[in-house]
């Protein structure tokens, strides 16, 4: 099985460009991203204190993540519920970026991550897939974008979908939640040492998936 590892900060475009490439090579995709939000929106719903480490343990041993695929899609399974179409909000996404960093959350997927990974070739996105869970993926990419760019791709998001969005304060939280990401105790966001990396700044969407394709087109002969 072969495994492509892309982690990068918030709103780079991981997910658009991992499904992208995933489906041009015929590859899973998975979105760890909503794996960390499924959890966080239990913790949300279920008001755990996640400071609280006895209490967080206990909430993360109640919660069993599966995830399944319709029409290609991924779609996650907490408790026997499919969540998927709750896993997008802010709240939630604040909530995952928090949680993350907490031992007990990162302990419950780990083998569930590397475990979908020996069974399929995957295109995995993440923080730390090429750092920590899937250190011996055959190809890693790094890919990022400005904090300015970042936040005009989620106002535009917003604005399409008919909610207010204010530009500066996206701006700070996406500057904040790199901050948080790159400075947690447990695997924090980085460039693994042989990771590729790819800056979509200046970039569309077509450009940036082909410059991968090529990358992997590159490694896995």
């Amino acid at each position: 099985m072969a495994s492509i590892a892309i982690d990068g900060p918030a709103g780079a475009g991981k997910s658009t460009i991992a499904k992208r490439v995933a489906k041009e090579l015929d590859y899973i995709y998975v979105d760890t991203g909503a794996l960390y939000r499924a959890i966080a929106y239990y913790l949300v719903n279920n008001q755990v204190d996640i400071e609280d480490e006895k209490a967080l343990t206990a909430a993360c041993e109640k919660i069993t993540i599966g995830i399944q695929y319709e029409n290609d899609a991924q779609q996650v399974i907490l408790n026997g519920e499919n969540v998927t179409p709750f896993l997008r909000t802010e709240e939630t996404g604040n909530m995952a970026s928090k949680s993350s960093a907490k031992a007990p959350v990162r302990a419950a997927l780990l083998d569930l991550q590397r475990n979908i990974a020996k069974e399929y070739d995957v295109v995995m996105d993440g923080r730390d897939i090429g750092t920590n869970v899937l250190p011996n993926a055959e190809v890693k990419i790094y890919l990022t974008a400005s904090s300015k760019e970042r936040a005009n791709r989620r106002y535009k998001e917003l604005i399409e979908k008919g909610e207010k969005a204010d530009f500066d304060k996206i701006e700070a939280d996406i500057i904040e939640r790199d901050e948080r990401d790159m400075n947690r105790a447990i695997a924090p966001l980085k460039q693994a040492e042989d990771a590729v990396l790819v800056d979509s700044s200046d970039m569309g969407i077509e450009k940036v998936v082909n410059t991968i394709l090529a990358i992997v087109k590159d490694k896995i002969k």
